[in-house]
C-alpha cells in the first residue's frame, strides 16, 4: 500500500466536492484526506494499492452533483504520513 497525492482542478470548490469525496471514500473503505487549496484546486491524499487507483480516480472524477472536474493528476507521496483513520476533510 502506498500513499498518493492527487490534485483536482475544475469547479471543485464551493460545490460540496470535499464532502462528497470524503463520504464516498469512507463508504469504499479508503483512508486519507481532502483539502481545498488557495489556487482553487483540491488536494487529496489516499492510501491505495495499485489496483485501486483507477477506481479511486473515478470516485474523484464523479465528485458531487454540482462539481465539474477538469483534470486529475497524482504522484506517489510516501514521504508523507497520514495521522488519522478514515477519510477526513481538512481546512
Amino acid at each position: 500500500m502506498e500513499l498518493y497525492r492527487f490534485l483536482i482542478s475544475g469547479k471543485v470548490q464551493g460545490v460540496f466536492y470535499r464532502k462528497s469525496v470524503s463520504q464516498n471514500a469512507m463508504k469504499a473503505g479508503f483512508r486519507g484526506s481532502v483539502k481545498n487549496l488557495m489556487d482553487g484546486t483540491v488536494e487529496v491524499y489516499a492510501e491505495l494499492i495499485e489496483d485501486e487507483i483507477e477506481g479511486f480516480i473515478e470516485l474523484l472524477r464523479i465528485g458531487s452533483p454540482l462539481s465539474e472536474v477538469n483534470d486529475i493528476s497524482y504522484i506517489v507521496a510516501n514521504n508523507e504520513k497520514l495521522e488519522f483513520d478514515g477519510f477526513v476533510i481538512l481546512k
